[in-house]
């Protein structure tokens, strides 16, 4: 259909000039008027522009229509895109926020726990050494009073031994006393002890 259209406006428009001639051509110039080829002139605009308007125009009107409503569709679509990348952004930032926040409550829980913790550790290193010191004082009193047992053992053994010596050899008071202070120094400290 649209092609016997087009072929009849074509040589509607070519043959308008053909019909429009006069016979005997009379030569003019460009720029006087020639009422014959001003009406067929305007009878093809009008016959044309009906065709264009009757069949061409209401589609390019639509392809023009679609294409603005694909780019308002588009405009919009980028607008909620937008806003909702927008949204999104606020959303991560807020999060973010939140996070950095609970990340510095977490390191000054972990601060104060640590504090806790030395504080404890440091606690018990006092108590640990104080019991040590105890233990030890205890130890060196213990060692001691078996130390100053050991001394009197010791010393009433070698009283004991000096005074049966002197027993045995009944002599005046300075030999006595001689003899206490030879058997004393001729007695090592376990001697008497590993003798009995």
């Amino acid at each position: 259909m649209r092609t016997p259209f087009r072929s009849l406006a074509f040589v509607a428009l070519t043959a308008s000039p053909a019909f429009a001639a006069e016979p005997n051509p009379v030569p003019r110039g460009l720029l006087e008027p020639n009422l014959g080829l001003m009406i067929w002139t305007l009878f093809i605009f009008v016959v044309l522009a009906a065709i264009l308007a009757k069949f061409a125009f209401p589609k390019i009107l639509a392809a023009v229509e679609a294409r603005e409503q694909a780019l308002e569709d588009a405009i919009q679509s980028a607008k909620r895109d937008r806003e909702e990348a927008a949204r999104i952004l606020a959303e991560h930032r807020a999060a973010l926020d939140a996070s950095r926040g609970e990340a510095q409550k977490i390191i000054v829980d972990a601060r104060a726990a640590a504090e806790r913790v030395r504080s404890d550790l440091i606690e018990q290193a006092h108590a640990e050494q104080a019991i040590m010191l105890t233990r030890a004082r205890q130890e060196i009193e213990n060692e001691k009073t078996k130390a100053i047992a050991a001394l009197r053992k010791e010393a009433v053994d070698l009283a004991i031994a000096g005074a049966s010596k002197v027993i045995e050899k009944n002599l005046d008071q300075q030999s006595n006393r001689d003899l206490v202070e030879k058997f004393l120094s001729s007695v090592t400290p376990g001697a008497v002890t590993a003798s009995r």
